[in-house]
């Protein structure tokens, strides 16, 4: 999806915060629209319909996750949550509601063009494409082959299943809770250490440097996201 022109609804009920960001999202040639109120940002994903949208938790009407849960039943627009709340538990409430992101304030500019870009990329990715591209690694979706530069790089069918469910979420943080109920089966969502050694696995396998990923990436606490 090309970002020119995207369409970004800001739900938040500080008006400076809105403010800021529509100048500052406008001078990079998004559509911005805004809302201060969980109620209000309803009903203008609804009439606006927003290619992606940014939400505090802190609402005056509703708690934010609730705003998530009620969007989550009709719409797969991606969320980026922006609050002050910063501890992991929060985080992971947000992504395991169906938030795709989570931004603590403050906040820098660059990081959250960069969250929206990739929230954007993932949306382009929801079409039915069997080839998934990441820079020097590609996934083959129809033949489950995946390729590094020009080697095939062997996989097992677990290690298979976890990039696959990261690759078809690409830039959206997945929770380990989500990983494992995903790969693994409900019974084994609080089994955190198989996730573990499996990314570990995987890194070896498909990143030029496993110490230094690039495909990968550790959301500290609160699960992964692939890029």
């Amino acid at each position: 999806m090309e970002t020119k022109g995207a369409r970004v609804l800001v739900i938040d009920d500080e008006l400076q915060i809105r403010r800021l960001l529509k100048v500052a999202l406008s001078g990079h040639g998004y559509q911005v629209e805004e809302a201060a109120t969980g109620e209000e940002g309803l009903e203008q994903v609804a009439l606006y319909k927003p290619d992606v949208i940014i939400l505090d938790l802190g609402l005056p009407d509703m708690d934010g996750l609730e705003v998530i849960k009620r969007l989550r039943e009709w719409s797969s627009t991606p969320v980026i949550i922006l609050s002050v709340r910063e501890h992991e538990a929060d985080k992971i409430q947000a992504l395991d509601a169906g938030a795709d992101d989570y931004v603590t304030k403050p906040f820098s500019m660059g990081e959250l063009l960069a969250r929206i870009r990739a929230a954007l990329r993932h949306r382009a990715g929801t079409t039915e494409e069997p080839v998934l591209y990441f820079e020097d690694l590609k996934i083959d979706l129809a033949r489950r082959r995946v390729t590094v530069g020009e080697e095939e790089v062997k996989l097992t069918p677990t290690e298979y299943e976890l990039l696959k469910n990261l690759a078809l979420n690409a830039g959206k943080v997945l929770t380990h809770r989500q990983l494992l109920r995903a790969v693994w089966g409900p019974p084994y969502e609080n089994e955190i250490h198989y996730l573990r050694v499996y990314i570990g696995q995987l890194r070896r396998k498909i990143e030029a440097d496993p110490s230094r990923p690039r495909h990968l990436i550790t959301e500290p606490g609160v699960g992964y996201r692939l890029l």
